[in-house]
Order: C-alpha cells, then sequence, then structure tokens
C-alpha cells in the first residue's frame, strides 16, 4: 500500500499563507500516532485547497488526544481507541460536548522479522506469549531463539485496543520492551530476528506479518471483521462543528471520495 510521506514532523505546525478567517484560520490537531499519517495527509491536501488555514498535527498519544479535546488545546482529538467513560466524564464535567468521528479503520498487525519461519499464530499463542507464558519460537515450531516481546507504551490507545482484545485482564510479561510509536515497533522488529510486535496497517513495510487465527489482516477482513484484532479510528470535537466552516469541512473528509482515497494511500481501510 502507498503511503504518502508528509513533510511535517510530530508536533511541527505546517503552515500555508496568510490567516484570514479570525478563529476559522487554524485547526489544531493532537493526539495518536496511529492517526497521525491520515491526519498529516488530510492537512496537506486541505491546506492545498485552502491555503488561508494553518493546520498543526500532533502526535503525543490517544490518551493525551482525548485530554487536548478535554481541556480545549485541541480542536480535533485523534484516538486509536474509543475515548473511556472517565473521559466523557471529565469532558461532561468541563461542559465540553464530545462528539465522535470514526474516520477509518484498521488492524493490529502482527510483526515479525522477515527471516521468522513461523506462519503464523493463533490468538490464544498471542496472548500466551504477551503475558510470558510462550517464551522462545521452538514452542510454536520455529527456531530455538528467545522470544522479544515489543509493546506499545501504556499510554497508546494502539496498547489499550491490544490489551481489550487479546491480553484482557492479564498482566503483559515484565520483560516486554514499551516503545512510544508505531514507527519505534517497526524498527525494533526489523532489527531485532527474534523479536514480535503489533503495528497498524501503515505500519508493515519490511516486516513479515502473521495470520491471526488463519486469517490475514486485510481490507477485507477488517470490514467484514473476520480478522481478530480489527479496531476503528477516531476523531473527536467539541460539538458538532457549524456547516461549511474550515473544522467541519476537515473533520468531514473521511466521508468523501477524496478523503477515502488518501485513506487507503495510507494504508487504512476507509469506513463504508
Amino acid at each position: 500500500m502507498k503511503k504518502t510521506l508528509i513533510a511535517a514532523v510530530c508536533g511541527v505546525a505546517l503552515l500555508a499563507g496568510t490567516a484570514g478567517w479570525a478563529d476559522n484560520s487554524k485547526i489544531v490537531l493532537d493526539g495518536s500516532t496511529t492517526v497521525g499519517p491520515i491526519a498529516k495527509a488530510f492537512a496537506e491536501y486541505y491546506m492545498g485547497k485552502h491555503p488561508e488555514v494553518n493546520i498543526t498535527v500532533s502526535e503525543s498519544g490517544s490518551g493525551n488526544g482525548a485530554k487536548a479535546i478535554i481541556n480545549g488545546t485541541a480542536d480535533i482529538g485523534n484516538l486509536s481507541r474509543r475515548m473511556k467513560e472517565e473521559e466523557f466524564d471529565a469532558a461532561k464535567a468541563k461542559g465540553v460536548d464530545v462528539i465522535e468521528h470514526v474516520v477509518a479503520m484498521d488492524a493490529l498487525v502482527i510483526a515479525v522479522h522477515p527471516s521468522n519461519p513461523v506462519k503464523g499464530l493463533t490468538k490464544d499463542e498471542l496472548k500466551q506469549i504477551y503475558i510470558g507464558e510462550i517464551t522462545n519460537w521452538k514452542q510454536l515450531g520455529g527456531p530455538d531463539m528467545k522470544i522479544v516481546v515489543i509493546s506499545r507504551d501504556t499510554n497508546s490507545g494502539t496498547y489499550e485496543t491490544f490489551q481489550l482484545l487479546v491480553t484482557k485482564s492479564d498482566r503483559v510479561t515484565d520483560k516486554a520492551e514499551y516503545v512510544g510509536s508505531n514507527g519505534a515497533v517497526r524498527q525494533r522488529v526489523l532489527t531485532t530476528a527474534g523479536a514480535i510486535g503489533y503495528v497498524g496497517l501503515a505500519f508493515t513495510e519490511g516486516l513479515k506479518s502473521l495470520p491471526v487465527n488463519d486469517v490475514e489482516a486485510t481490507e477485507e477482513t477488517v470490514n467484514d471483521k473476520s480478522y481478530p484484532i480489527s479496531r476503528a479510528l477516531y476523531m473527536y470535537t467539541n460539538g458538532e462543528p457549524a456547516t461549511g466552516t474550515p473544522l467541519a469541512d476537515f473533520v468531514n473528509l473521511y466521508k468523501t471520495d477524496d478523503g477515502k482515497k488518501i485513506i487507503s494511500e495510507q494504508g487504512f481501510v476507509p469506513v463504508k
């Protein structure tokens, strides 16, 4: 899947043209590193058509995306998980009317080093790896090699989705290595023969992706929910943006043909 590389990096303002619409001249987004590529691609597209609008995209994690909406420091909070009840409650207490926009679908792809001969895992085997009950690839028909468990950090929506769908109430092994982004998981697995990690669909380049329960992660299996570790990706706003404003146009891009194309180009699955 083609991935459009955006010149801006995490936390750097994407600026264009001259502000001209008062409060409508700037859009601030913060949150998930998984949703980040979509947000940046949307920003590049939108500013190309509306150079009078300045858009800032930061990637500080889903938990911080929720905080940004609750505290009013962003116009859009990007999350790779649904906001929690306590986050909705905190928003309500501050008078924030949280509106949820499901902008794309994704899968948590189980990734290993390309040299790993293991052909797939069951969901239960995956859980046993991450809680420390399976520690060597030979237990799964692979080589006599220690499994290096790579996990996202606990502030990540990707981590929380993995916990919800895979490890559930069991604690992740204390031997797991925690990293701060999908890209960091990808790099660690690419450089470590015994490693296993989980990443979004858009971050699998160069990795070997393992089927789970004999189902590969594809657009089709995400849409029909046959892939067992699928999820929605979210943008949150404070209230429904007024029709015709830049914020409304931007946050609803995912519904348009151009928006769906952008989402596909970034390696994610458009919402049907």
